[in-house]
């Protein structure tokens, strides 16, 4: 069974990246969070929210004769 939060460290994991990186996209408000006391907690979702959001879909290039078309 997958955890429904993380803590900041999973999350860097879960998303393989830093430490850093994770509390950066907090600080800056970038990535939706939960506070539960003085702890952070973050959403399996919203880490996968975040993920889409970035996603660049690849573009079609047609070649013709060694040029682009």
């Amino acid at each position: 069974m997958q955890k429904k939060y993380l803590t900041v460290e999973e999350a860097g994991e879960y998303l393989n990246t830093g430490v850093r990186f994770v509390r950066r996209l907090i600080a800056e408000r970038r990535i939706a969070f939960h506070k539960v006391g003085v702890h952070v907690r973050l959403s399996v979702a919203d880490l996968e929210a975040f993920v889409q959001a970035g996603r660049v879909e690849p573009v079609e290039v047609r070649w013709s004769g060694g040029r682009a078309a």
